[in-house]
C-alpha cells in the first residue's frame, strides 16, 4: 500500500464518522434532549438568594 491508498482509506473513514455524527445529532430520539439542553443558559435560578454585591 502506498501513501495515496492509506490517505484515501483514512478520508473514507472520517467521512463515515462525520455522517454518523450528523445522523446522531439530527435523529428524532435526541431532539427533546437537545432542546432542553439549549434552554439551560436561559433558566433563571430563583431558588438561590442573591449574594452581596450581585446586581439584580
Amino acid at each position: 500500500m502506498d501513501s495515496g491508498t492509506i490517505s484515501g482509506i483514512i478520508t473514507a473513514v472520517f467521512v463515515l464518522v462525520f455522517i454518523g455524527i450528523v445522523w446522531w445529532a439530527f435523529s428524532k430520539g435526541n431532539k427533546q434532549r437537545f432542546e432542553e439542553d439549549a434552554k439551560l443558559p436561559f433558566k433563571d435560578d430563583d431558588d438561590t438568594p442573591a449574594q452581596q454585591g450581585d446586581k439584580k
